[in-house]
């Protein structure tokens, strides 16, 4: 077993052994008194690497004494289902914990679900993608519990730890290790929420550290060189990135620019240079627009400069761009506007193009009555250039207005000039 990882060794062998995730499993919770009495319902565990998903599961398993199994849909074959299915046949009732259930395939579903449905096969599904964009319906209809699991807290994972290094049938109990609780801390902090990180840099840790009259001691410069990069998080392409991507947006949104340059941090760190620029740029016009038009000119900059210089160097331009995006005035109002026009013509607002605005260019347009068009350049309005009171959307719909304008930076003056026109229009 001592060949085994730690933090395979360390797993919770019940549910009171189970360390975080008290919001789902915790004694008060509806799921831990269902098990306690002997009720295990089908259910998928959604959340991060590292935060307990297989761990629940085999404690699940533990308080339940139910035969347990255990596939990985991203390899099992339909031969493996089979011989669970036959297992669930002799023995009554089974647990299965199937890791990467988003990659259950049709073959695999068809072998399984009545099993599933019937109560004979209990399934604990477990996903890094979020279920209801990647989990087959199929799947989770059969299943009654949809658990979101958390990232564990740095007094957790500082927990998990010390658990480690006290217990002498699994963990690290019969060495003499010589480690402060601040190398404690540091080891729970750099591991970002991720228990099996934690344990895993607490091992790797253990066999860096010179042995010294019988004793294990663990020396700063070790905890600090092997734990440099162990709390970058969020796989690329995956929910996760994604949560990252909607984090830096709403943040930027929201004009924190110390939360939007720590998720920028988080993205960048995870590589995916040219998703974080496609995403600044649609901020830059989605979030920031007419408030301040200049603002996507300098994104549109900082996105092209960032990948000619390519990460590291990268990093500089964009941290620019998202700072004076926090900083900016902010508007939705173009394209709000579009949408609302969008809606509009869904819902059956459409008409005819007025004849004077169809197109002229041709021999014949007068005699289809294509004619009464004003060019507004030949009617001058002051310094704003020309403009002549005429009709440009269909009568049905002449007097619809999408464009609401935002009272903010640039667009405030932008305003004035769309109220004034409309007071043109109305002759006031």
């Amino acid at each position: 077993m001592q060949n085994e990882p730690l933090a395979f060794r360390m797993r919770p062998r019940n549910l009171n052994e189970v360390v975080g995730q008290q919001h789902i499993i915790g004694k008060d919770t509806a799921l831990y008194k269902m098990i306690e009495n002997g009720h295990v319902p089908s259910m998928l565990l959604y959340g991060e690497p590292g935060i307990g998903k297989t761990s629940i599961a085999n404690a699940i398993a533990g308080s339940s004494k139910l035969p347990f199994f255990s596939l990985n849909a991203t390899h099992a074959g339909k031969k493996d289902v089979e011989q669970i299915v036959s297992e669930a046949r002799l023995v009554g009732k089974v647990i299965l914990f199937l890791d990467e259930i988003h990659r259950f395939n049709k073959l695999q579903q068809d072998t399984l679900l009545p099993h599933v449905e019937n109560g004979s096969i209990i399934l604990i599904g477990a996903t890094t993608e979020n279920p209801f964009h990647d989990v087959n319906p199929a799947i989770r209809s059969r299943c009654g519990e949809i658990l979101q699991l958390k990232r564990l807290s740095q007094d957790d994972i500082a927990k998990l730890i010390s658990n480690a290094l006290e217990d002498e049938e699994r963990g690290l109990g019969k060495i003499d290790i010589v480690i402060s609780e601040e190398q404690i801390q540091k080891i729970a902090l750099a591991s970002n929420g991720d228990a099996r990180k934690a344990l895993t840099l607490l091992e790797s840790i253990y066999y860096a550290s010179d042995e010294v009259d019988n004793k294990t001691i663990v020396q700063d410069h070790i905890v600090e060189h092997l734990s440099e990069r162990i709390g970058v998080y969020g796989d690329k392409g995956g929910s996760h990135f994604y949560n990252l991507l909607s984090a830096l947006q709403k943040s930027v949104r929201g004009s924190d620019t110390n939360a939007a340059i720590y998720y920028l941090a988080h993205l960048l760190e995870n590589g995916d240079l040219i998703a974080v620029c496609r995403r600044l740029l649609v901020m830059a016009y989605e979030d920031i627009g007419l408030a301040n038009s200049a603002v996507g000119a300098h994104v549109y900059a900082a996105t092209e400069a960032a990948k000619t210089l390519g990460l590291p160097e990268a990093r500089i331009p964009l941290a620019n761009a998202v700072i004076e995006m926090c900083l900016s005035p902010k508007s939705n109002s173009a394209y709000s506007a579009l949408d609302a026009a969008i809606s509009a013509i869904h819902e059956g607002k459409t008409g005819e193009i007025p004849l004077h605005l169809r197109d002229g260019h041709y021999a014949g347009a007068k005699t289809l009555g294509h004619v009464g068009y004003k060019y507004p350049h030949d009617y001058p309005l002051g310094t704003f250039g020309g403009w002549v009171d005429q009709q440009y959307l269909p009568d049905n719909v002449a007097n619809e207005e999408f464009y609401k304008p935002v009272i903010a930076g640039e667009e405030k003056r932008m305003a004035a000039i769309y109220d004034k026109l409309k007071s043109f229009k109305k002759g006031t």
